[in-house]
């Protein structure tokens, strides 16, 4: 998928605006409806980025949303962005379609960290049509919104004539695991090398309850596709634990990508003031919040004296002062072919793109690609092998390329 400018007014013939996918799902012909959906040109401009190894062209096109939290590409030319505010979009040849799906679950709640958060298709998507959204859900309330308890939830769907369809509940909390806390969500969904499932759940301001395994909070889970429990997790045999649990100890993991190569699930988890970190993820293991942490309260007093102890793990890489690190994603691909395999990371506060260079299990280098040019909330590698960021603040969709070389993609 290529963001340029004038490829709009081809769009707009309908030949080249059929959508069709083999079991009928999206199946729609967008051309009828054009001018009712696509908007007004949104503005892009593009600029040259020297970085160690290439010089990149940086495009950048503006999506006038709320705040955009997620994007996932379905094939070459179409792509669906979450907006936090709680709609989800198409983009198709790199315009976003100002109508959002229809029949998203009214029981999403978007107030403070909260809303319409990842959206990943299914691995088989061009054969099933699954896509998994995940969203923080209000419990039924009567009153004031803000007394509603509220949780992550995972869900899966398909849509069909911009409607969402079939919808089938991945994974819901106990009623009594619901909080009325609007923070840390987590909520990023990576799906690995076999097709299960993994997605985070923050400790939602309870950090105690990220130890406990009674508790969803804090942890990392592992499930099947249709939400079933793979017979070989870590705590399906331990009393009382909750069964979906991969790992535990965990604060607010907003990145979780799967390396290429090896298949490991790696993660990147928001600290407090200090103790940002990035973890390998490995089977039952303990990540220490809040026993220990390389952070402090955000008023500077010790959260805890302790920054390592037996049993708990470290991290790869922790990032003191904190960068509010988000998504990450590793490249894989032949237009970067000396960035494969390289972990790239972005940040809120910091507002920057790194590339971290792993061996192993240890980052032997760091580059910040890109600096202050908004809040960078998600990253993905398109079908093109160009890599995408979404950045809130100002709203906006950034394509890279490397300057010597042309798009896949036309």
């Amino acid at each position: 998928m290529t963001l340029r400018p004038g490829l709009i007014l081809t769009l707009l013939a309908g030949a080249l605006l059929a959508t069709i996918v083999t079991d009928g799902v999206m199946r729609r012909d967008f051309a009828a409806a054009a001018r009712d959906i696509l908007p007004a040109r949104s503005g892009s401009n593009t600029r040259t980025v020297t970085t160690e190894l290439y010089d990149l062209t940086l495009e950048t096109y503006d999506l006038d949303l709320d705040t955009p939290w997620s994007i996932a590409f379905l094939d070459d030319r179409r792509a669906l962005v979450t907006d936090k505010s709680g709609a989800l979009y198409h983009l198709l040849d790199g315009r976003l379609l100002k109508i959002p799906v229809q029949g998203l679950p009214e029981d999403m709640i978007a107030q403070g960290q909260g809303g319409l958060l990842d959206v990943v298709p299914d691995p088989d998507y061009a054969l099933n049509g699954w896509i998994y959204l995940s969203y923080s859900q209000a419990l039924p309330f009567q009153g004031n919104p803000r007394r509603a308890r509220a949780m992550t939830r995972i869900i899966r769907g398909r849509i069909n004539d911009n409607h969402w369809i079939d919808q089938q509940v991945i994974f819901q909390a106990a009623p009594q695991s619901y909080s009325l806390t609007r923070h840390h969500y987590g909520s990023r969904i990576v799906f690995d090398k076999a097709g299960l499932l993994y997605f985070s759940v923050g400790d939602r301001g309870e950090r105690y309850q990220a130890q406990d395994l009674t508790r969803p909070n804090g942890k990392i889970h592992r499930l099947r596709r249709d939400g079933s429990i793979p017979p070989d997790n870590p705590f399906l045999k331990q009393p009382d634990a909750l069964p979906s649990i991969f790992s535990y100890g965990h604060r607010n993991p907003q990145g979780l990508a799967t390396h290429p190569q090896s298949g490991e699930i790696w993660s990147t988890e928001h600290g407090p003031m200090g103790g940002d970190e990035l973890n390998l993820i490995r089977r039952g293991r303990n990540y220490g919040w809040p026993v220990i942490t390389h952070g402090r309260n955000y008023d500077g007093t010790i959260i805890s004296k302790f920054t390592a102890k037996p049993g708990m793990e470290q991290p790869v890489v922790h990032w003191t002062p904190s960068t509010a690190v988000s998504d990450i994603d590793f490249y894989h691909g032949d237009l970067f072919p000396d960035w494969r395999n390289n972990l790239l990371v972005t940040s809120l506060k910091y507002q920057d793109l790194r590339r971290l260079v792993i061996e192993k299990d240890r980052v032997v280098h760091q580059e910040i690609l890109l600096k202050d040019l908004g809040r960078l909330r998600a990253i993905t590698i398109g079908p093109d092998e160009a890599v995408y960021i979404l950045i809130n603040r100002p709203s906006q969709l950034l394509r890279l390329a490397p300057r010597q070389k042309t798009a896949l993609m036309d």
